[in-house]
């Protein structure tokens, strides 16, 4: 049964947040504010976290920033800020779905069950790809720079693999946006390069002499 963390401080919805997810068979923690959720938080993080955005104190897109440093769990954020900004801002700092206020409660369930089926799906191929001096490990979605293991997250691990597997080849923003993101994404090209950047800033900290290199104007290639 896959367990699922709803954060929410209005008590009528995360009610019903929680109501229908348990009608289809989820295992839900409801929460009121961010402080509670991170308290109780251990060693062993949920399959799914939902946030609200617009919460006293810390606000779901810094909860969403601190999960981000716990794990690599899938995120949807259900806000009433639905201006195309606070949707980008919200997947590009890591959310894999942005839902607005008001929502039905079958579409949310639908994202959810969405959701959890693409970050459960394996790569194309479960055979190691080397390029440079970068081992990439699609079976243990792992990647190695010489010694060092890179701590990647799904979107990171799963773009650097798109780009292994086409070594010198120039894909798109738009490519990467339609196999890393999905084709039901909707949102800024901006996602792709803040991807990029955290990238290239974890693999310069390991010590990789592989490069991911900017194509202007266009998109990015993995240097070989």
């Amino acid at each position: 049964m896959k367990k699922i963390f709803v954060v929410d401080d209005d008590p009528d919805i995360a009610e019903i947040i929680k109501k229908y997810l348990e009608r289809e068979g989820f295992r839900v923690t409801v929460f009121h504010d961010p402080d509670s959720l991170l308290a109780a938080l251990g060693s062993e993080l949920p399959d799914m976290f939902i946030l609200d955005i617009m919460m006293p104190g810390m606000d779901g897109l810094e909860l969403c920033r601190e999960i981000r440093r716990r794990g690599n769990v899938p995120i949807i954020f259900v806000s009433a800020r639905g201006e195309e900004v606070d949707r980008i801002l919200g997947l590009e700092l890591g959310g894999d779905d942005y839902l607005t206020k008001p929502f039905s409660p079958r579409e949310l369930v639908a994202r959810v069950r969405t959701v959890l089926r693409r970050s459960a799906a394996p790569p194309p191929s479960e055979e190691e790809i080397r390029v440079g001096d970068l081992t990439i490990s699609p079976a243990r979605r792992e990647v190695i720079a010489g010694d060092s293991v890179l701590d990647l997250t799904m979107k990171e691990f799963d773009l650097l693999y798109l780009l292994a597997r086409h070594p010198g080849q120039a894909l798109s923003r738009e490519q990467i946006l339609d196999r890393v993101w999905g084709m039901d994404y909707v949102g800024d090209t901006r996602a792709v390069d803040d991807v990029v950047k955290r990238l290239r800033r974890k693999m310069r900290e390991k010590g990789a002499r592989t490069v991911v290199s900017t194509v202007w104007g266009y998109g990015y290639k993995i240097n070989v």
